[in-house]
């Protein structure tokens, strides 16, 4: 479930930042910055490294962290919330990754803006580990809820502005290597936290395993806290909501195009693996590590498709590739063998990344002023986590009542309803041809 987060907030920086007329600006184009290379009037190369280095471990600790709700879901349906219904643990995992893309478009921004950027790094990492080790010691469903949901959704959220709207002050030419190279984290803490879950969990038990991946979060943590600072902030502060924008239709096309992709995207990462043992098309370690191959895909789908959008367009890339991840989602209930189940992992997984990666370039796409463009990607941001919201809950209610077919076929209907909007997007911003880069 990583947020688009790669690119979305890096355009709102840049035109912060160009608004600015200080004397600083003017010394910075006085020295031309050699490709790769850190401009030298502001920050020496190693400082910008460092910044790179602690946003990857922000990223490693909040989209990372989120994917990590699927090995929990397993866990709770057989153990602690044995009484509670799928659809009731998955609301946990809805709630913090809503708060994710909510505090991080909505509320993160403006106390970024006023400079507050330590203060974000330090708040979101206090409230991720402590929600974290409240959970250890939780007992009744509304405590999970409040604990990993709400408390940790709400640190998660306020680590996730700051990891991604630092990379542009530091880095001139080269800004989306760097920003991969920190996006990476969400995928590695993805395999990393649900494989030490499952490896723990059954010699020391939930408890103690939570906080050991509260103690890691606590550990890796400190790298951001120590390194990362801002170097300068924007001279003007952007409104929360432009709600000019939501005349545009291309506009609208896509936010409700993005809402039903995740509403539907991350269902697998929460179902596959109890498919998998229930059926017993593998066992129960194997049908866990499912989980960790999905995480694993989505390395790939977060570098290859973007590639080729900065050649033919973030929409033309984007669109087929939903569609794409619809029909691959039917054929989930199909899979009868280890084999085939992990193929099915491996293509599904690769296509989230490229969801994810590629939603901020399409945002400046379509934007009709670039000058708020960091306030459209925010309220897309918002509008984005009511159907992380929304879609696994509604998944687990079609799971008791119809089997596993039911959350399939809500996981692909959703993603394919959410690339024919986005292609009604891009038919509306740019027209019909097929050759025009959009």
């Amino acid at each position: 479930m990583e947020a688009p987060a790669a690119d979305l907030i890096e355009d709102k920086i840049i035109s912060d930042s160009n608004s600015s007329h200080g004397d600083r600006e003017k010394s910075q184009e006085e020295e031309p910055v050699a490709d790769g290379q850190v401009d030298p009037g502001k920050s020496e190369r190693l400082t910008a490294s460092l910044q790179v280095v602690g946003a990857f471990f922000l990223m490693f600790n909040s989209w990372g962290l989120t994917n990590t709700f699927g090995a929990y879901q397993n866990f709770y349906e057989t153990a602690i919330l044995k009484s509670q219904t799928p659809s009731q643990i998955s609301w946990i995992g809805s709630i913090q990754a809503c708060l994710l893309l909510v505090v991080g478009g909505f509320i993160a921004g403006p106390i970024f803006d006023a400079g507050y950027l330590r203060g974000l790094v330090m708040f979101g990492s206090a409230a991720a580990v402590f929600g974290m080790m409240m959970t250890s010691i939780c007992k009744e469903y509304w405590q999970v809820v409040l604990a990993q949901g709400v408390v940790t959704g709400i640190g998660l959220g306020s680590m996730l502005l700051p990891s991604v709207a630092i990379m542009p002050q530091y880095f001139k030419t080269r800004r989306a290597f760097a920003t991969g190279i920190a996006a990476s984290g969400s995928s590695l803490g993805g395999i990393i936290y649900p494989t030490i879950f499952h490896e723990l969990e059954p010699k020391i038990g939930f408890g103690w395993t939570t906080r050991v991946i509260a103690f890691i979060m606590l550990g890796t943590l400190m790298v951001p806290i120590v390194v990362m600072k801002a170097k300068v902030f924007p001279s003007q502060r952007r409104p929360l909501i432009d709600f000019q924008v939501l005349h545009k239709l291309s506009y609208d096309f896509f936010c409700l195009g993005t809402i039903f992709s995740f509403m539907g995207m991350y269902v697998p990462f929460y179902y596959i693996s109890s498919f998998g043992v229930s059926h017993g098309i593998v066992n129960a370690k194997l049908g866990f590590y499912l989980l960790t191959i999905l995480n694993g895909a989505s390395v790939f789908g977060r570098i290859v498709p973007n590639f080729f959008a900065d050649k033919i367009g973030p929409l033309n890339m984007m669109t087929p590739l939903v569609l794409l991840l619809g029909i691959i989602a039917y054929t989930w209930t199909s899979t009868t063998s280890a084999g085939q189940i992990i193929v099915f992992c491996i293509f599904y997984g690769f296509f989230p990344g490229t969801l994810v990666s590629i939603t901020g370039p399409a945002i400046v796409v379509i934007s009709p002023d670039l000058s708020l463009v960091g306030t459209h990607m925010g309220m897309n941001f918002g509008i984005t986590g009511l159907g992380l919201l929304i879609g696994n809950p509604v998944a687990g209610v079609l799971l008791d009542q119809h089997g596993y077919i039911g959350p399939a076929i809500w996981c692909g209907t959703c993603n394919v309803v959410g690339g024919l909007l986005i292609l009604a997007a891009r038919i509306s911003n740019t027209g019909a041809g097929l050759m025009v880069k959009a």
